[in-house]
């Protein structure tokens, strides 16, 4: 691993909330050690609005945040990636592209707060929900010793995090 940033790829299917929060938390609370992107497999082509809501209340910035697909980082021509996670199920059980970079992956799924049926207090909880999980796993992601970890070592605690 190197000085600069780490490339942080955040995955689900439709790009619209979990991976979303995922991006945005990571390049809020990374201080600067981690340039975090979101993708999907079948991108919805919009960010869910409780997601930016749910951002909002938090004080991490929106601005540039949008639903796109995986295609943008996989090719000749993307820029290497050091870390992949799969935050929902099915995108973990896809074929992913090769990605440049031999990135680290885990799967940190979580329930899709979209999914949610009902009120909008229910969609609310159900995404506050998911952004206290992806919170504390990216906590514990951002507090590893990156530069001193051997490469099996930290593929482990990566994937201990998903459990977390």
């Amino acid at each position: 691993m190197t000085d600069k940033p780490y490339e942080v790829l955040f995955l689900c299917t439709g790009n619209s909330a979990r991976s979303i929060l995922s991006e945005a938390l990571l390049n809020r609370r990374g201080g600067g050690r981690f340039r975090a992107h979101s993708a999907g497999s079948q991108p919805t082509g919009r960010v869910n609005p409780f997601a930016i809501d749910m951002l909002h209340k938090a004080g991490i910035p929106t601005e540039g945040l949008r639903s796109k697909s995986w295609d943008e980082f996989a090719g000749p021509d993307a820029h290497p990636l050091d870390f992949v996670f799969t935050v929902c199920d099915n995108a973990a059980g896809e074929e992913c592209p090769l990605w440049p970079g031999q990135p680290l992956t885990a799967h940190w799924g979580i329930p899709d707060p979209a999914a949610v049926q009902g009120s909008d207090a229910a969609k609310q909880k159900a995404f506050n929900d998911a952004f206290v999980t992806l919170e504390r796993r990216i906590g514990l992601f951002t507090s590893l010793p990156l530069k001193s970890l051997e490469r099996l070592t930290l593929a482990s605690r990566l994937q201990e995090i998903g459990k977390a």
